[in-house]
Order: structure tokens, then sequence, then C-alpha cells
């Protein structure tokens, strides 16, 4: 059944960029106890998205926010010193490009913001402007 979304949230892993794949499944499943993982798509650092959930399934990405949300997100998202900094190659914006307009064909009158544009998130994620950088879309 297809669900309502009213948001397509950009996410950054706050990660290093060659952390793999596997290693964030088994966080949110082994540290978070999470049943569900945390964004439908992800992009990692060879600019591959990989398909994490169907977008008729919640995910855990913004808490409040999950059922009506679509969950996208870059490997990388900090610096060295575990700061926030866009880490995003061309090759993942190119990505995370594709894979935004994959989930406003889904449901096109959502609005595209970043997990830090939500109430009560203290947090950089996903270390740029997602609102501004894809407000034409």
């Amino acid at each position: 059944m297809k669900r309502k979304i009213d948001f397509i949230v950009i996410h950054c892993t706050a990660t290093s960029t060659n952390t793999c794949v596997q290693s964030i499944r088994n966080y949110w499943k082994n540290e978070k106890e999470w049943k569900n993982v945390g964004y439908h798509l992800l992009i990692d650092e060879k600019d591959i998205i990989h398909e994490l959930a169907n977008f008729d399934k919640p995910t855990n990405g913004v808490a409040g926010f999950n059922f009506n949300s679509i969950h996208i997100s870059y490997i990388g998202g900090v610096n060295q010193k575990n700061k926030p900094k866009d880490t995003r190659t061309e090759e993942q914006k190119v990505s995370l490009l594709v894979a935004i307009q994959k989930a406003k064909k889904y449901s096109p009158n959502a609005i595209i913001q970043g997990h830090k544009d939500f109430p009560n998130v203290k947090k950089a994620c996903p270390s740029f402007d997602a609102k501004k950088e894809y407000q034409n879309l």
C-alpha cells in the first residue's frame, strides 16, 4: 500500500566516507536494536545507490516523522575529527540527485529537506543545506 509522503529527508551517516553499508546496517540492528533500517536509499563512496527499504515501508530516519517520510543518505558527512563536513564527491552529488528524483516520482509534492531542518533536531545532518540545494526540484 502506498504511503502518504510529506517529506523527502536528506541525511549523512556521520561516519567516515569509506564505511561499508553492512557496518551501518549492523549498527542499526545491534547497537540501536532497531527492527527497521534508518534509510530507504544509501549512497556509498563508490556512488552506488543501495535500496535498503521499499518506499512503501517506514524507516527510522527522523523521530516522529518516519511514517510520512522517505529517507535518503550518503555515507560520510564528517571530517577526520568527527566534525560536520560536506564530504560528498561530485559523483555522490549526482547519485543523490538521482535518488531524490526517484523519491519525487513516488511522491511529487513531498518537501525536500535535511534531517537538521526538523523541529527539535540537534544535529548538523546532512552537513549541507539540503533545502536550499534542492529547492527547485
